[in-house]
Order: structure tokens, then C-alpha cells, then sequence
């Protein structure tokens, strides 16, 4: 220490157990409750530590490591501050609860002891237990006692987070835990203190595949169906899994139905029919699902208004349902969803059952009605993209501009890129338009629902990115940056590059929509819906609130002809200068 001073805390102790874990960022909003961790990171005496990312927010914070996570399949922490930060914390906690994302949560409470208190905030920012808070979505929590419980909490909490179905776990430390010098008497009696075990003993479990009799069953439903479908959600959060599946609908001719909330399919492949689901799906004779969380809303057509469904299947249809999710239901949340019924449930990570049914139907003669399959699957991939395209530029003339003609504006900037969609889709036409081919080239929604996510996840996306020369994409919906705008301040602050194009509809228009269908349904005033929905009057200026904070503005774009200079001006600044840029799109409202 810069201080001379030899004694060791016990911040010290779990600054060293967190970096031996390989998490290479920490992103905080800084707080008292956690002021001797801090230290520790960025004053150890001996030991490199993760790079803190400063937020201005707690869910800022999370949602970076969320973000990043997908970007990379590995995990990074976030720091929260007491009772207050979490509580800020929690949507952006529930958001990677419902989308199955590991996180590593450290926050502080106390001190514990009254005597240690001090009078005021100390007493308001102390719980008991803390972890009650967010105990009902994250898959563990604690509040180690003592220095020799350290090492057990951090590793266990990070094993359960990694090991599938993932999720936030959220591990508390006492600030006189972390402030006390950690007597040498303890020291010597412990090496453990000193000497910090490995965690490589503590890795996870292996994910569990199929059994011979589970895979036999599904080789039997494929090999026999006449028209098999694949409906995948979360398959894709492992690069075998996303490669295993092209293959096994390549080989077997068998559309496949991507649900993005991972990108599970390329958009270019021949198999890929997204975007025409039900008409898909009225046609099948087997349904394998892989990774649903929402296997019977994806297998209903749903009368948004009156709260009612039906079924798209055929009664005859045989459905097959592979995940993980069962592992994690919990009764607070009902992120599990409504039972749909199946033939088989299995449980088992389909980066395993993926491989191990593409080899046992290898085994297998093909039979004649799969080549006959793949025709007509093509053919029907194939006008439904010229459609699309034709769509988008019919689009032009109108006003505002049409969600189809951004989309297909940002392709044209993109086509010769090497990008990643950190966050947006444009309400599906990204996917109708662009050309997508790599597993996590897209990163998919905030899972829970929450406002707020997009900007967060684009900070991740761009430090999992930061020494590529990928293209760091942000489709930002206005809505959502106003619930977080700091996060353009941390992209400045950190010198991170990130295109970022909004989706301004000047509306919470999920809001507005609802509000239609509910006075069209009464019979009521149409024309009043804009009250409580809208972003007007006046309209936000985002290009301005860009600059203030760092990023480079520019906008409002308001006409078809201006989008592709602006988007260009914008991608040179981010590649020449390597910093953000903000286009301010005005759109039409969907």
C-alpha cells in the first residue's frame, strides 16, 4: 500500500477471491456500505484487479454485466450500494432473473454490530438480512460472518450463477467485515487467509443430457414426422447449441421457428421461417421446443384485448419440449408461464441433447419427404425475405419514418460490417432485413420486461467487444433511455464506441396500444389515448442529451433521405474516433 501500512483486511480478502475468478470488470455506482471492497480494488498491494466501470445508477450496473454476459458467455459482477442502491438495483435484477443471464452481485450492509453504527445513515442503509430483498429472483444469496466464510460464498456463488439454468446470485458484506484488519493470530492459524485457495476445485457440475431412451424417442418423432418444427428461445445462450442446431435442421430439412431471446438461427438460413409462425406451425405433425419458457403463449394466437387464446397446433401434433427452466421456478414471479401440454419434458442442456441427436440421426436413411421438405421450406424462406425487402421499400414515402425503412437504412450502413445488435430489433424487422449469421450477433431483450435495459447492455456489449474492431449496435428505444439515461455518460467516461440509432416513436406506444384497444373495445374516445402515453410536448431532444453527457448527437432525422448521411457521418466517428455517436430517428410508432 501506497501507506506503507502491512495489515490485511478483510476487503483484501474478497478483492482477491473475486479476481481469482477471472471477472474482469466490476461496474458500481460507488457507495459508503462498500468503501473498504473499494478500496481493496483499486488499492491492493500486490494483486491486479477487475477494472471498475463507473455507472451513474445501480441498474445501469447490472444491466452492463447482464449485457456482457451474453455478449461472451462469461460472467462480471456489479457492486451495489446498502438497502438503497439494491432497491434501485431490483429491475434491472429481475430482468436478468426471467432471462437466465449469470451475475455476480456484491454489495454491503451494516456494520452489523450497533456500536459500529453510525447515528443516521448507517442505520438506515443496514437489514437484516439484506439479501430478503432479491432473495425471490436470484438463485442464492448470503451474508458471510466471517472472513473464513469468504471464500465458501464467493465461489459457491459463483458456481451456481454459471451452472445452467444461470441467474444473479447476490452475496452481502458487512462493512466491518470488509474494514477490519483481520488479526495475525487468525492469519497464522488460517493459511487460507493468506494464500487464497484456487477455485478451480470448486468448478461447476457437468450439464445433464439425454438419456439413450429419451434421444431413441425424439429420433423416432423426427424420422417419422411429415412436418417437424423447431421452436427455439434460449437455445443459443451456447455457441454448440446454436451451430448443433443449424446443422440438425440443414440435415433433416426441418423449419425452425427462432423465439429471440436469443439468436438462435442465422437469417439467411434456408430453414429459418421466423416471421410466419403460425402459418408454420398450423402445418406440423411434431413440435420439438428447445429452451421454451413460454412454450404455450408461442403455441396460442392470443386476443390481446379480451385476454383470451387458441390453439394453433393441429390436436394430432406431437410436441416435444427440451430445456432447463423447470430448475428455476419459484412461486414470488410467474416469469415460468402457463403448462402447455407435452408428450415428453426433458430436462436436459441442449448444448448436450443437440449433438448427441444429430449423431444418432445420422445413423438413420433419410427418407425421400425430406428433400421434397426442403424445397418447399426454402422456397418459402426465400419469398418471405423478398417480401420483406419489398415491404421496406414501399415504405419509403411515408411519414414519420417506417420501422421497416430504418431497418433496412441501418442494413445498407452495416451490410460490409463486422457488428453485434447489442439491443433493439425494431419490433422484428431487423431480423426480416438483416443478414445475421454468428452466434450472439444479436443479443436478444431484457427478458423480465424492464425499462431501462438497452443502454446498459450496450455497455457490456461494447467492453466485451472493446479490443475488436466489431461494431458495437444500439437500436435504443426513446422510452427506454429516459428510465437510464447516465449510461451515455459511462460510454463517454470509458471512451467505449457504440452506434447508437433510436427508435424514437415519442411514445411508450406498448402503453398506448393497450389503451386503443381498451376505448375501441368500450366504445369510447380513441383520440384521448395520447394522455399518460406519449413523449410530447415537449419532444425530447436525445441528440442534445448525447452531447451534454459526451456522445457525439446528431438529429432529429425526420425524412427518409436524411437517415443514410446521418448514419454514416455516424459510423465514421465511431470507427475514426472511437467513440459513440447518438442518431436521433424519429419513427413511426411501430
Amino acid at each position: 500500500m501506497t501507506n506503507g501500512n502491512t495489515e490485511r483486511y478483510g476487503s483484501d480478502l474478497m478483492a482477491e477471491l473475486i479476481a481469482n475468478l477471472d471477472v474482469p470488470f466490476i461496474a458500481l455506482n460507488p457507495g459508503a456500505s462498500f468503501r473498504g471492497l473499494h478500496d481493496s480494488l483499486i488499492n491492493h498491494p500486490h494483486r491486479d484487479m477487475p477494472e471498475l466501470i463507473t455507472c451513474t445508477h445501480e441498474e445501469i450496473s447490472v444491466d452492463i454485466a447482464h449485457g456482457y454476459a451474453k455478449a461472451t458467455g462469461k460472467v462480471m459482477a456489479a457492486a451495489i450500494h446498502n438497502v438503497v442502491g439494491l432497491q434501485h438495483a431490483t429491475m434491472a435484477i429481475y430482468d436478468a432473473w426471467c432471462d437466465r443471464v449469470p451475475v455476480l452481485l456484491f454489495g454491503g450492509t451494516g456494520p452489523m454490530p450497533v456500536e459500529k453504527r453510525r447515528p443516521g445513515s448507517d442505520w438506515l442503509h443496514t437489514a437484516l438480512v439484506q439479501g430478503n430483498l432479491v432473495r425471490d429472483f436470484v438463485k442464492w444469496d448470503d451474508q458471510p460472518a466471517s472472513v473464513q466464510s469468504l471464500s465458501d460464498s464467493i465461489y459457491r456463488a459463483h458456481r451456481l450463477a454459471v451452472t445452467e439454468p444461470a441467474g444473479p446470485v447476490y452475496v452481502c458484506f458487512d462493512a466491518m467485515l470488509q474494514e477490519a484488519p483481520i488479526e495475525q493470530e487468525e492469519l497464522d492459524s488460517c493459511p487460507a487467509l493468506v494464500n487464497p485457495p484456487s477455485p478451480d476445485a470448486y468448478s461447476p457440475g457437468t450439464p445433464p443430457g439425454p438419456s439413450p431412451a429419451v434421444t431413441a424417442r425424439l429420433v423416432e418423432a423426427l424420422e417419422s414426422a411429415q412436418w417437424p418444427v423447431i421452436i427455439a428461445d434460449y437455445t443459443a445462450r451456447s455457441d454448440i447449441a446454436f451451430h448443433a442446431l443449424a446443422q440438425l435442421a440443414e440435415q433433416w430439412a426441418i423449419p425452425v421457428i427462432d423465439q429471440g431471446s436469443r439468436f438462435n438461427m442465422a437469417t439467411d438460413h434456408p430453414m429459418n421461417l421466423s416471421g410466419a409462425n403460425f402459418d408454420v406451425l398450423e402445418k406440423a405433425d411434431v413440435v420439438l421446443a428447445l429452451d421454451m419458457k413460454d412454450l404455450y403463449g408461442s403455441l396460442s394466437r392470443i386476443e390481446r384485448t379480451i385476454r383470451t387464446t387458441e390453439p394453433v397446433l393441429k390436436p394430432t401434433a406431437r410436441v416435444f419440449s427440451v430445456s432447463l427452466m423447470d430448475y428455476t421456478t419459484r412461486a414470488w414471479s410467474a416469469d415460468f408461464q402457463r403448462l402447455y401440454p407435452t408428450e415428453m419434458n426433458v430436462l436436459a442442456d441442449t448444448q448436450i441433447l443437440l449433438p448427441v441427436l444429430l449423431d444418432a440421426l445420422s445413423k438413420r436413411q433419410r427418407p425421400a419427404s425430406v428433400e421434397a421438405r426442403r424445397e418447399e421450406v426454402t422456397g418459402w424462406h426465400n419469398c418471405l425475405r423478398v417480401e420483406w425487402k419489398e415491404t421496406a421499400i414501399k415504405k419509403r414515402s411515408e411519414t414519420p419514418i417506417a420501422t421497416a425503412v430504418m431497418a433496412d437504412e441501418l442494413w445498407m450502413l452495416l451490410q460490409d460490417e463486422e457488428f453485434v445488435l447489442a439491443n433493439g430489433n425494431l419490433r422484428g424487422w431487423v431480423q426480416k432485413i438483416f443478414t445475421m449469421s454468428s452466434p450472439r450477433q444479436y443479443l436478444g431483450s431484457s427478458g423480465g420486461g424492464g425499462l431501462g435495459y438497452g443502454i446498459g447492455a450496450t455497455i457490456g456489449a461494447c467492453l466485451a467487444h472493446r479490443e475488436t474492431d466489431r461494431i458495437v449496435v444500439d437500436i435504443q428505444s426513446d422510452g427506454d433511455l429516459l428510465f437510464t439515461p447516465g449510461g451515455l455518460w459511462t460510454l463517454a467516461h470509458h471512451k467505449l464506441p457504440a452506434l447508437i440509432v433510436m427508435f424514437n416513436n415519442r411514445s411508450y406506444y406498448n402503453s398506448e396500444e393497450h389503451q386503443i384497444n381498451i376505448a375501441r373495445h368500450r366504445g369510447r374516445d380513441v383520440g384521448r389515448t395520447a394522455i399518460g402515453t406519449t413523449i410530447v410536448d415537449p419532444a425530447v431532444d436525445f441528440a442534445a442529451m448525447a452531447e451534454s453527457m459526451g456522445v457525439a448527437g446528431i438529429g432529429p432525422i425526420e425524412r427518409v433521405e436524411d437517415i443514410a448521411p446521418a448514419l454514416k457521418k455516424a459510423l465514421a466517428i465511431v470507427k475514426s474516433e472511437r467513440r459513440s455517436v447518438l442518431v436521433d430517428v424519429v419513427t413511426q410508432v411501430k
